[in-house]
């Protein structure tokens, strides 16, 4: 994104959280790296949004088991800010048009020399959310995950990811509750204790209850229609979805019309 994009009158934007993630480079695809967390979580999130689509857009009855290797074939999905493009790539595989965006451009660059390495024809576009939404665009679904905690202005921004999205289409979102116990492991372990992202990466004030976010998508025009929470499972060290949304959680809303 142009430096401009930068202004910490933006909505989307905190200057400082844009600079250090900039920074993380090719980190973004270490699996065993400070963005490894992501990778692990990632095929959560990506069968999230794969049966939302299928079931509530494209009227897919089998919308909860695979079918085909590319069952988004041809949804516009837009992914707010991208970062070195996991979730971009994911949904690309599956057959969705993907445009990318984030703030930062070394995210930008290294998620475009990924997708290139990978044979995947994504959109990757150094700006901001708002800059998209300036240009008229809509999509079928809009994803924002792991974002919202970073904004500036976050009852605004999911106003401007409202924009984003065409009548009837879908938005997802996730992130983590502001909890004692998101403060507990989020914070103190996951950055602290087991160094599983960079230390300050997370302000336990920027956290956001479920509830909180559900009133911000009725006030943009849009609906909560299911949320789930994502949970560690330290016997196998590994994570599923969950009724527990005390810390990290997913949500998606459908816009009205």
């Amino acid at each position: 994104m142009s430096t401009e994009a930068s202004s910490p009158h933006s909505a989307s934007v905190n200057p400082e959280d844009v600079a250090r993630f900039n920074r993380l480079g090719e980190l973004w695809w270490d699996k065993s790296g400070k963005m490894g967390i992501l990778h692990d979580i990632n095929p959560i999130r990506v069968t999230y949004i794969r049966d939302h689509i299928r079931r509530l857009l494209l009227n897919d009855p089998k919308a909860l088991n695979e079918s085909g290797e590319r069952p988004l074939e041809g949804v516009r999905i837009a992914d707010i800010g991208c970062g070195g493009g996991i979730l971009s790539e994911s949904l690309a595989e599956l057959g969705a048009r993907v445009t990318g965006i984030d703030p930062a451009p070394n995210n930008i660059a290294v998620a475009s020399r990924h997708a290139e390495k990978s044979g995947l024809d994504i959109d990757y576009r150094n700006i901001t959310a708002e800059a998209l939404a300036e240009t008229g665009e809509q999509f079928d679904a809009v994803a924002a995950l792991e974002v919202i905690e970073h904004v500036e202005g976050p009852a605004e921004f999911i106003g401007m990811l409202g924009r984003l999205v065409r009548p009837g289409g879908l938005l997802f979102l996730a992130t983590i509750d502001r909890t004692m116990k998101s403060y507990v492991f989020a914070i103190l372990g996951a950055e602290y204790v087991l160094g599983w992202v960079p230390k300050g990466t997370h302000d336990h004030n920027k956290f956001i209850r479920p509830d909180e976010l559900s009133a911000w998508l009725r006030r943009a025009g849009m609906r909560e229609i299911d949320r789930a929470g994502m949970s560690f499972q330290p016997l196998t060290r590994s994570w599923r979805k969950s009724h527990d949304t005390d810390v990290n959680y997913l949500m998606a809303a459908k816009k009205e019309g």
